[in-house]
Order: structure tokens, then sequence, then C-alpha cells
């Protein structure tokens, strides 16, 4: 008995193990190696702060932060307000027998490479690119607008990719979402609008919320779209991170950005989990 009460705790573990395992290696290890690194000087030495130091006493590195932030909630803010009344029509409007084929059509552009769909927005985008073409072709402007390599390009690229993420978190909540509530709603007397307000929106928060963070993550966290669109006009954290390996070799000052890179996203992570407890939704 004691054997198998033996073999039964030990089973858990067992399944776990590889996960376990894979986490340490490829998360835990490397993130404490930077940590170190983060803590050393360029040069060679002891232990110092001065990465650490840089960041916040360097108006560009400043800046760089104030920047992705700045992106970030913009693209962040204009895909929940896209991605709403799509997710709305395709769970309220569509037929439910035609839902699966909607999601795949609207998937489908998605399907090709994340680099791709960025050098396709420049090429949009460019000075003699599909808009500027259109828009000096029927006499609206006589000279080409500068497009790419703005930020205006950038949160463009952004929110192509992120309406489609946030739209499937929130179709996901409305479709879970009973119709006993409307029901029960309009037999108080309240109408679309209120019945909306009151009762439908605050039930999909928590989807709009996980699209939403899932949005900052990912959107901070990114260097190939500022690369490609925004060019180096404006930069953003991702891109000093890689300046600092690519030109300058400093990996110490990289590793510290990174981290409070990181830092930022974690506590951006606690807002919304003490805010609407997204670990229960």
């Amino acid at each position: 008995m004691a054997f198998a009460g033996n073999n039964s705790r030990a089973l858990p573990w067992a399944l776990v193990t590889p996960a376990l395992a894979w986490t340490c290696a490829f998360f835990v290890l490397p993130f404490i190696a930077m940590g170190f690194s983060s803590l050393t000087a360029h040069e060679g030495g002891g232990f110092t702060l001065a990465n650490y130091s840089q960041f916040f006493t360097d108006p560009s590195y400043w800046r760089a932060m104030v920047n992705s932030l700045e992106v970030t909630a913009i693209v962040t803010v204009i895909s929940i307000l896209l991605a709403y009344p799509f997710a709305w029509i395709l769970a309220e409007q569509v037929p439910e027998r035609w839902q699966r084929l909607a999601l795949m059509l609207a998937v489908l552009p998605f399907w090709t490479s994340y680099v791709v769909r960025s050098y396709s927005w420049l090429l949009v985008l460019a000075q003699n690119g599909v808009i500027n073409r259109a828009l000096t072709g029927i006499g609206l402007i006589g000279e080409p607008l500068q497009l790419a390599n703005t930020r205006f390009a950038t949160v463009t690229g952004f929110v192509h990719f992120f309406v489609m993420l946030l739209t499937l978190t929130i179709f996901a909540n409305l479709k879970q979402l009973s119709p006993s509530y409307r029901k029960a709603a309009a037999d108080l007397g309240a109408g679309p609008l209120r019945t909306f307000l009151h009762v439908v929106l605050p039930l999909t928060l928590p989807g709009i919320v996980v699209g939403a963070f899932l949005t900052f993550v990912l959107c901070i966290g990114d260097y190939i779209t500022p690369q490609i669109l925004g060019g180096n006009n404006e930069l953003v954290m991702p891109q000093l991170v890689m300046m600092q390996i690519g030109r300058r070799g400093d990996f110490p000052l990289a590793s510290a950005l990174s981290i409070i890179l990181m830092a930022v996203v974690t506590i951006a992570y606690l807002a919304c989990a003490r805010w609407l407890k997204i670990e229960r939704a």
C-alpha cells in the first residue's frame, strides 16, 4: 500500500518534469544569465548598476521607452475599437453554420509570413505605393505623402495584425455569453443600448482585457514591424536593444534594457490581473 501511495505521488511529478526541465533550460537559466550580464560593465570588471542608471539618465533611452508605450497604447485602443464590432458581427449576425467559414476567411491572410505582411504594407505606404499613386491619380494631392518610415506606418502594420487576435478573444467571450442575460435585461425594460452597456460589455470585458494584454506584450516587444515600417526615425525599445548588440556589441546594456522592458510587461500584467482577475477568466 505504501508503495502504491508513493507511486501516486510520484506520477504527477513525472508528468510535469519534462515541462519544468524545458522551462528551466530555455527561460529560467537564460534569464538568470541575462540578469548577471546586465550587472557587468561592457569593458569588463565587477558588478555595477551603471547599465540601469544609463537608461534613466540618458534622454534618448528614456524616449525610446516612451515611444514604445505610446505606440503600444495607440495600437491597443484602435485594435479594440475595430475588433469588437467585427467580433459582434461574426457572433451575432453571421448564421452559426457559416461562422467557422467566416473565421477561417478572416484568419486566412494571416497564414502568410509576418515579415512578408510588413513589407507588403511598406509597398502600399511608400512614396510610389498604392495609396500615393491613387491619391495623385485622382488629383487629391500634388506631391506624394510621407507615409512610410513614420509612426503612422508602424501603427498601421500593428493594427492589421492585432485586430484579428482581439477579434478571436472577444468572439470566444461573446459565444460563451448565455442568451438568457439579454432576455432578462429585456424583461426588466432595458433597450438594446442599455443591455449592451450594462450586461454584454461588462461580461465580455475579460475577453477584451486578455486580448489587450496579449496585444500589449507582443506589440511592445516587437522589433520587425517598427524596423521595416518605422525605420530608424523614431526608435522603440526593441530597436534600441538590437542597436546595442548589432552596432556596439554591448551585451550588458542590452540585457539591462531587456530586463527593464520585461519589468514594464510584468507591471502591465499585474495591473490587469488585479483589475479584472484575468487569472480567473
